[in-house]
């Protein structure tokens, strides 16, 4: 492989029409022995340059319908009141009308400060079984079927199995949109869509302008709802599972906690990537240095997405686990 596969990867289904006119195609340009050996064998990237060339066929052929999408929202974490200790109680003044001490009341006790909450580093999961809830990608584009399969089953509400995978890549014609993914099929879009048929309500996808407000916001939902977040990793070419992270001190409580690291489920497992190395297997913890090699801002080649460029992505959950289903 010499390149990281996208998730938009097109839909199974093919006209008649299309398949005549990509077959005339694939004929005329491997229409020698050599040529066609040279495509085979991925000779100086014969293959992928071919294989390129017949997805932007099937593009022209059979776009993908330009239909609204799952918004992505703009975010910076919400305010958290930094937890500090009460103020201490204003003193009773003293009489001023002549009264003596035996007939004024006695002032009131000043009542004790609540106690600040002890500041501490976090280590914090929604799965302590992560191989339990791991699948690999079928292909080597299918990463956000994987993924989602993958959040529905720290969920409990789906199983890992090859045939769910395969069923969730079979619906995908239901949910793609040019607006989530100009290559078609999966987006961030169509994984908020594929979540919530199978009930996991409320994900929605928030961007960033900072990896450190991403990871923050992210811990935050994870813990209010006890359940995983989608990282879109490499520039937005795949999917990573976001099930637990470590941070400074609470990030429900301080401010200025900050995550240092997280636990990744990586569809991509076992394989090997020519440009972003050897995935890991499931629950690894990613830590700070890892995040910033992997988790980059959206820049994809098929096109411009305005509200995504430049931007870290995560697909949020909203609502806790305990209320799906």
């Amino acid at each position: 492989m010499t390149k990281a596969f996208s998730y938009g990867h097109r839909r199974h289904r093919r006209s008649r029409l299309k398949l005549l006119i990509i077959g005339a195609v694939s004929l005329s340009l491997a229409g020698s022995i050599m040529v066609t050996g040279a495509i085979a064998t991925n000779t100086l990237g014969a293959g992928e340059r071919f294989a390129n060339l017949l997805e932007r066929i099937d593009l022209i052929v059979d776009p993908p319908p330009d239909r609204p999408t799952a918004p992505t929202v703009e975010r910076t974490p919400r305010p958290v009141a930094q937890a500090t200790a009460a103020p201490p109680a204003q003193a009773t003044p003293a009489p001023t009308d002549g009264g003596s001490a035996a007939t004024d009341p006695a002032p009131s006790a000043e009542p004790t400060p609540e106690p600040t909450p002890r500041r501490a580093k976090v280590d914090f999961k929604v799965t302590n079984k992560p191989k339990q809830h791991f699948a690999s990608q079928g292909t080597t584009d299918w990463c956000a079927p994987a993924g989602v399969q993958m959040t529905l089953a720290v969920l409990g509400l789906a199983d890992t199995s090859a045939a769910f995978q395969e069923e969730l890549v079979r619906r995908a014609g239901e949910w793609e949109s040019k607006r989530d993914s100009r290559n078609g099929g999966w987006g961030p879009g169509a994984m908020v869509q594929a979540l919530d048929a199978y009930g996991a309500r409320g994900y929605e996808i928030r961007a960033y302008r900072t990896r450190a407000d991403a990871l923050l916001d992210a811990a935050r939902a994870i813990t209010e709802t006890e359940s995983p977040a989608i990282l879109l990793a490499w520039r937005g070419a795949h999917t990573w599972v976001m099930t637990g992270y470590t941070a400074t001190a609470d990030p429900m409580l301080f401010d200025d906690s900050r995550v240092t690291g997280t636990y990744i489920l990586d569809p991509w497992y076992p394989r090997i990537s020519t440009i972003w190395g050897p995935s890991d297997p499931a629950g690894t913890f990613q830590d700070a240095a890892e995040m910033r090699r992997n988790f980059l801002p959206w820049q994809r080649p098929e096109g411009s997405y305005p509200d995504r460029d430049g931007r870290w992505l995560i697909v949020v959950p909203t609502i806790h686990a305990s209320e799906l289903g």
